[in-house]
C-alpha cells in the first residue's frame, strides 16, 4: 500500500497543472529511470558473464567483490580512464555525436514506456506507433557510427547491420500493428489493460515469436549481432575505437536490451498487470526474465551468416507476419 501511495503521489505531481512542479517531477521521473537503467546494465553484465563462463565451464568473474560482483566496475572504471584516441581518418564531430543521439533515442523510447498506472511520463493514444517511428532512426545512426571511425571495418559491420534491420523492421511492423488491432488502440496502457484475461504470447504465439526473433535482431544480439565478426570485420565499427568509446558502446548495449525487454513485457506479456504486488515490480520482474532468456539465446547458438539471416527476414519472418495479421483479423472481426 504504501508503495502505491508513493507512486499516486508522484503521479499527481507529473501531471500537476503548475508547469514548474511538473517539470520538477519530470526531472526526478527522468533521473530514477536512468538509475533504473544503470542499475540494469551493471548486473546484467555480471549474470551474462557468469552465464557464459558457466555454459563454457569456467568460473568468470570472480577476483573483484563478492562473486566477481564489482568485478564490472573495476573493468568500467579501466576503460573510461584510458587515453582517448580519434583514429587519424575519422569524423570528430560524427564520432561523438552519433552514440550521443543513440543513446538519446533508446533513453526517450524508455520515458515513452508506462512503468505502472501511475508512474509514466506521459500516456499518448498513439504511443506504441511513435515509439516505433523513432526506433526506425536506429539504422541510421548505426550507420553513421561505422562511417564516423574512417575504416573499413567499421563501415562493412554498420551497413551488414543496415541491411539487417531493414529487413526485420518491416514484420516488426506488421506485429506491432496487428497487436494494435487486437487492442482496438495503439495506447500502451490500453494494450496492456486488454491482457488481463490472457496475454498476447497466448493469443499470439505466431506473433510473439517473431517479435521476439526482430527483437533480438534490432538489439543486435546473436546470432543476430553482423556489426562483428571475428574471421571477418573483427570488432566491426568498434574496431578502431578507443576504450571510452567503448564502455559507452557496451552500455548503450545493455540499455537497449532493457528497451526490448520491457516492449516484450508490455506488448506480450500484459506490462505491469499481475496479482498481490505493486504493478511497477511485476513489469521489472518480466523484463528480467526476459531478459535472461535473451542471454540464453546466445550461450546456445551461433553467429548466423549475413545471407541465410536476410534469407530468413524475407522468406520466412514477413510471411509468417502476415498470416499472424490475418489470423488476428479472422479471430478479432468474428
Amino acid at each position: 500500500m504504501l508503495i502505491d501511495n508513493i507512486l499516486n503521489y508522484f503521479y499527481s505531481g507529473l501531471n500537476s497543472s503548475n508547469l514548474l512542479v511538473s517539470i520538477l517531477f519530470i526531472a526526478i521521473y527522468a533521473i530514477l529511470i536512468s538509475i533504473m537503467i544503470s542499475v540494469f546494465a551493471y548486473v546484467f553484465g555480471w549474470v551474462e558473464r557468469k552465464m557464459i563462463a558457466k555454459v563454457q565451464r569456467r568460473h568468470g568473474p570472480n577476483r573483484v567483490g563478492k562473486w566477481g560482483l564489482l568485478q564490472n566496475l573495476a573493468d568500467l572504471v579501466k576503460l573510461i580512464t584510458k587515453e582517448k584516441i580519434i583514429p587519424e581518418d575519422a569524423d570528430p564531430l560524427l564520432l561523438n555525436l552519433a552514440p550521443i543521439l543513440l543513446v538519446g533515442v533508446v533513453t526517450f523510447i524508455i520515458l515513452l514506456m508506462p512503468f505502472s498506472s501511475y508512474l509514466q511520463a506521459t500516456n499518448l493514444g498513439l504511443g506504441l506507433l511513435i515509439i516505433f517511428v523513432i526506433l526506425g532512426f536506429t539504422p541510421i545512426l548505426l550507420f553513421i557510427t561505422g562511417y564516423a571511425t574512417g575504416g573499413k571495418f567499421a563501415e562493412l559491420g554498420a551497413q551488414r547491420s543496415v541491411l539487417m534491420l531493414i529487413s526485420y523492421e518491416i514484420p516488426m511492423i506488421i506485429v506491432v500493428a496487428t497487436v494494435g488491432i487486437a487492442a482496438g488502440s495503439y495506447n500502451l496502457t490500453s494494450i496492456m489493460n486488454m491482457q488481463s484475461g490472457l496475454f498476447n504470447a497466448f493469443l499470439m504465439p505466431i506473433g510473439f515469436f517473431i517479435f521476439f526473433v526482430v527483437m533480438l535482431a534490432e538489439l543486435e544480439r546473436p546470432p543476430f549481432d553482423l556489426r562483428e565478426a571475428d574471421s571477418e570485420l573483427i570488432a566491426g565499427w568498434l574496431t578502431d575505437v578507443s576504450a571510452p568509446y567503448y564502455a559507452v558502446a557496451l552500455m548503450l548495449d545493455y540499455t537497449r536490451m532493457f528497451m526490448g525487454s520491457l516492449l516484450i513485457a508490455i506488448l506480450f506479456f500484459g506490462g505491469w498487470s499481475g496479482p498481490i504486488l505493486p504493478g511497477i515490480l511485476w513489469l521489472v520482474i518480466k523484463a528480467f526474465v526476459i531478459s535472461l532468456f535473451i542471454i540464453l539465446v546466445r550461450v546456445a547458438v551461433v553467429r548466423m551468416r549475413v545471407d541465410k539471416i536476410l534469407k530468413t527476414g524475407w522468406m520466412y519472418l514477413l510471411p509468417l507476419s502476415i498470416v499472424n495479421l490475418l489470423l488476428t483479423l479472422i479471430i478479432v472481426l468474428k
